[in-house]
């Protein structure tokens, strides 16, 4: 029968028969109960040599026997085991969920526990054990419990996290750690029970260290990580010497670190810690027997914990740490909510720019272009604007840089171009007793390097109908004084088809005269800083009397301009004296506030066949 059992499954010893079961007798019946443990006699050879410290519990609670491998494994003697307390044995009470887990298998409602515990040895150490509780298969009231000393297997965990948890180069927390601790920061239980309830960053790369990367190798750049590292846990350990936490040093990657203050007392303790880390960085590093140099800029952002998000708060910094990179380098920038709105405004129209074409969110106004000697329309300026359904109505300082930066100026101007044209062309179909006026439309260079602009125009004209000579584009100066290649031939091919090329705000770029001679240009237009130096009424003697030298200035481009064969258009014309003193002078044509505001199409319309434009007949 006892062979039968030890070779019973898993579940217990096979279940005796009626023949199997030995004869009671009264002698013992009478023999009072033995005293060795519950344990099933199979089990006891095997439950006493064991390599895994056990016990034997009992429903209570308390240690019926244990092995000499517990004993050992806690530093007591197996005898003095018997009788204790079991949870107080391996901590099963420190927690309440454990506990109340331990006494739902001591009562038989659960069928196992398992869980680790910290211990400390009689000899001071500690050792970290793996404690399972679960029902003997034999007895109904008692248990098993069974401790594994996993302390080796924790340290190597431990030693695989550091690893995981740490820059190898710099010996630094890394990406994941840092966020970690800071998504533990902005918990609310971590900032609502003690500290400030506001957390700092200071997020820096590095002025200057991909030269010496690529120059010096990657060694002497990792070395120079290495100490600049130093150098920020130096500062740190510094800044939080008389604080109750030091500021967590972490590295990013590449050249970028990151400095986390918990508990921040305000942006003049993340101000005084930027300061200290430009101070540090700023000086020379002796790197395997080179003398390097190297700054840091600095995105600083300090503000209250509740409502911020790990996301949000890297985004700011890394939002400040760019303007420090755009004011100059070597320097800290404080996170500014108002400079963050514009830039998110201007994201969110970058992002809306393409789909915005295809909605027809854009229209045009136009701003008439008077001749000085008879004071009447002779053509319009097509300006355009975006009905954004958030923003309103945008002029185009609002978005054309945006549109010239990701391409969109191309489909864009091309819109400009056609809608222009058409419109010119409906002016002359319902006015044909007046003479018809031109359109200048504006056009970017990129419009000409990314685009067959001669095409388009070719196909335009041919589309609406619109005679060549009456378009006229412009350009910028700088654009147009540095052309050559593809731009020049581009200018070229629509001159000789007979549109007019104008130089737009002439006189703030290159103002090289002599280089006109070369170019396909019938028209200049006067920037408005050399206008304002006319606006002296005669009829006001208060008035503050203008520089002679600007008027002489202005007279001698224009004399130039028609020497070459180029008419000359005045921008910004506001007062009568100014556009008296223009037309004394040879200037051709005037636009201005004087004449009109951009303004609709119908506008224009009411102001074909008038006898002149007279001040201020245009405005609305």
């Amino acid at each position: 029968m006892r062979e039968r059992a030890v070779s019973g499954t898993s579940e217990g010893p096979a279940p005796a028969t009626d023949l199997d079961r030995p004869v009671v007798t009264e002698s013992e019946i009478d023999t009072p109960p033995r005293t060795e443990p519950p344990a099933h006699p199979p089990y006891r050879s095997v439950f006493t040599a064991a390599p895994l410290a056990m016990a034997v519990v009992d429903r209570e609670g308390m240690v019926v026997s244990a092995n000499d491998s517990l004993a050992a494994l806690l530093g007591t003697a197996p005898d003095e085991l018997a009788g204790a307390v079991a949870a107080d044995l391996v901590d099963l009470t420190s927690d309440a969920r454990t506990w109340h887990a331990y006494r739902e298998v001591l009562r038989g409602r659960q069928s196992r526990l398992r869980c680790t515990r910290r211990l400390k040895h009689p000899d001071g150490h500690s050792l970290w054990v793996q404690v399972t509780v679960a029902p003997l298969p034999a007895e109904d009231r008692a248990v098993l419990l069974s401790v594994a000393d996993i302390s080796s297997r924790r340290e190597l965990q431990a030693r695989l996290r550091h690893l995981q948890m740490h820059d190898p180069v710099t010996r630094l927390p890394n990406r994941t750690l840092f966020f970690e601790r800071l998504s533990a920061a902005l918990e609310a239980e971590s900032y609502e029970q003690s500290g400030t309830g506001r957390i700092g960053l200071c997020y820096l790369d590095l002025d200057g260290f991909k030269a010496i990367n690529d120059t010096l190798g990657h060694r002497v750049g990792d070395r120079l990580l290495a100490a600049v590292a130093e150098r920020l846990t130096r500062c740190a350990d510094e800044a939080g010497h008389s604080r109750i936490s030091i500021p967590l040093v972490a590295r990013l990657g590449g050249d970028e670190f990151a400095l986390l203050v918990e508990d921040s007392t305000g942006t003049e303790q993340l101000a005084e810690l930027a300061e200290s880390v430009l101070e540090a960085i700023q000086d020379p590093f002796d790197i395997c027997g080179q003398r390097l140099s190297v700054s840091a800029s600095i995105g600083v952002v300090e503000r209250h914990a509740a409502g911020t998000t790990p996301t949000a708060l890297m985004q700011a910094a890394d939002t400040t740490l760019y303007w420090a990179k755009a004011d100059g380098k070597a320097r800290w920038t404080l996170f500014d909510p108002e400079r963050n709105a514009h830039r998110m405004t201007r994201q969110a129209l970058a992002s809306t720019l393409r789909p915005a074409i295809d909605r027809g969110e854009f229209q045009l106004e136009y701003q008439p272009l008077v001749g000085m000697e008879d004071d009447r329309l002779h053509g319009v300026e097509a300006l355009i604007r975006w009905n954004h359904p958030q923003f309103g109505i945008l002029t185009p300082n609002r978005f054309i840089g945006l549109a010239e930066e990701d391409g969109s100026i191309v489909p864009l101007g091309r819109w400009v171009l056609r809608t222009a044209c058409r419109q010119a062309r409906r002016w002359q179909l319902d006015h044909p007793d007046e003479p018809p006026i031109f359109v200048s439309v504006n056009v970017a260079v990129r419009q000409v390097w990314d685009s067959d602009l001669v095409t388009d125009v070719a196909e335009t004209l041919a589309e609406t109908g619109l005679a060549p000579h009456l378009l006229q584009l412009e350009l910028t100066e700088s654009a147009v004084m540095g052309s050559a290649g593809r731009p020049l031939q581009a200018l070229k091919a629509l001159s000789d088809m007979g549109v007019r090329i104008a130089i737009d705000d002439f006189g703030t770029g290159y103002s090289n005269l002599a280089y006109l001679s070369r170019l396909p240009v019938s028209v200049l237009k006067l920037d408005g800083t050399f206008v304002r130096g006319f606006q002296y009424d005669d009829r006001d003697s208060t008035a503050t009397r203008p520089n002679p030298a600007d008027e002489v200035v202005v007279e001698a481009m224009i004399q130039l301009a028609h020497r070459l064969g180029l008419t000359v258009t005045a921008e910004c014309v506001e007062t009568s004296a100014q556009a008296t003193r223009l037309r004394r002078i040879g200037c051709d044509t005037g636009q201005g506030w004087l004449y009109s505001r951009p303004v609709p199409p119908d506008r224009i319309s009411e102001l074909l066949g008038t006898p002149g434009v007279q001040a201020g007949v245009g405005n609305p």
